[in-house]
């Protein structure tokens, strides 16, 4: 009877031991990535519109509901782009495109990959044209996206809070293009944005 009760006070202390351990993990999780942002560059106003790819930082924040679901908000400074028609470099733009995504995180042994999907919101602005394009067709185009994002990803643990971190997110931006106030087609930026970065579980 003894041995009993010992039994179950040892499994009842282990079982508490795991459940405080897992509880005293913090919620919180932060990114710092390195990105390349690749554009799809659909325009279909007919000036053959594009945007350049380059390389950005981000960073974002996640909040774990659970071990699986967590909610990944990412954030970054506003970019500038080159606006090229055809081959011509037209002018140029800013854009600041912060993501909200709702995360699942899957149990795997060594490492913890994840997928994500949610909204998109892009504030373009310090749009400017060639003073020669500006006057033959006073262009402009709507300041605010809203679109989807999809994402897919892997951390890898490197220490206890510390982990290596690959991701890329396929995120939907366009925006109305007008000439003189009449538009002439939609210009979709849609890019791919493939990131390598560490986080920190706090």
């Amino acid at each position: 009877m003894k041995k009993n009760l010992l039994a179950v006070a040892v499994l009842c202390a282990m079982t508490s031991g795991a459940a405080f351990a897992q509880q005293a993990e913090s919620p919180w999780l932060v990114r710092v990535r390195a990105l390349h942002l690749d554009s799809a560059n659909k325009d279909s106003t007919g000036l053959g519109l594009s945007v350049n790819n380059k390389t950005i930082p981000e960073v974002d924040i996640t909040y774990f509901f659970n071990k699986n679901v967590a909610a990944e908000l990412v954030l970054t400074v506003p970019q500038k782009h080159d606006v090229r028609a055809g081959s011509n470099n037209i002018g140029s733009l800013k854009h600041l495109p912060p993501s909200l995504l709702l995360q699942y995180h899957f149990d795997a042994p060594g490492f913890k990959p994840y997928v994500g999907a949610g909204v998109n919101y892009t504030r373009f602005s310090s749009v400017r044209f060639d003073p020669a394009v500006a006057a033959a067709l006073n262009p402009s185009i709507d300041k605010n996206s809203f679109g989807a994002a999809l994402q897919i990803g892997v951390d890898i643990p490197l220490t206890k809070n510390l982990s290596l971190n690959f991701d890329v997110k396929k995120v939907y931006i366009k925006t109305d293009v007008f000439s003189g106030g009449t538009k002439v087609g939609t210009f979709k930026v849609d890019p791919v944005l493939a990131g390598v970065g560490l986080g920190w579980r706090f």
